[in-house]
């Protein structure tokens, strides 16, 4: 169970990563197709050979540009350590990083202490981890990435194919298309008549999808 809870830090430390750059991701593959579109390139677009990915470049400060040194990448500790702040610049770090961390952590410790260390334990971490880089997307950017709502749901039904010691892991086949299919549905449904009523649009796809 504490290994679950300090790999749920370690997580959580890439949860902060993928819930930054994701958006930023999105943001510039949007805006390099309507670059090519108009055939112009955005100023602000990284020049080609440049990778900007969940894992190039380093983390770096978003103020002063600074990379991260590895013992600054310490879940929870280094932000502690350094109260907060960019070791170089100073600026406020968002307590959003270790609060993630401290999250993923804790789901860690708590589903397997519900599960135990069983194969339903190791389906269900991953999936909670994704939920909560979801979680935290969806409350800065209002964004809900295809990236990672497409895998949680292909990736539900397909456990429920997994058979361990003759029985399902969670749910059969039939009640995972059954949920999956009324989810959306409901959602769509909740869509389209705030719509009507209101002229606006009150949900996005990717929570259809969710």
């Amino acid at each position: 169970m504490m290994f679950a809870g300090l790999a749920g830090l370690v997580v959580g430390s890439f949860l902060n990563v993928v819930a930054h750059r994701l958006p930023i991701m999105m943001e510039r593959a949007w805006r390099q197709q309507c670059a090519e579109l108009d055939r112009q390139l955005p100023a602000d677009l990284l020049p080609a050979g440049i990778a900007f990915n969940l894992w190039m470049p380093r983390s770096a400060c978003p103020d002063c540009g600074a990379a991260i040194a590895v013992r600054h990448n310490i879940p929870l500790l280094s932000y502690a350590m350094l109260r907060g702040r960019c070791a170089r610049c100073g600026a406020g770090i968002s307590p959003r990083y270790p609060v993630v961390e401290a999250v993923a952590g804790g789901l860690g410790l708590v589903i397997v202490w519900v599960l135990g260390p069983t194969w339903q334990a190791a389906a269900a971490l991953p999936l909670a981890w994704t939920l909560l880089a979801l979680s935290v997307i969806d409350l800065e950017r209002q964004q809900l990435p295809d990236a990672l709502t497409l895998p949680l749901l292909w990736g539900g039904l397909l456990l429920s194919l997994v058979r361990v010691d003759g029985g399902v892991l969670f749910t059969d086949v039939g009640s995972s298309v059954v949920g999956a299919a009324a989810g959306y549905l409901v959602l769509w449904t909740v869509y389209q008549v705030f719509k009507l009523v209101t002229g606006k649009e009150g949900l996005g796809y990717g929570d259809f999808k969710l």
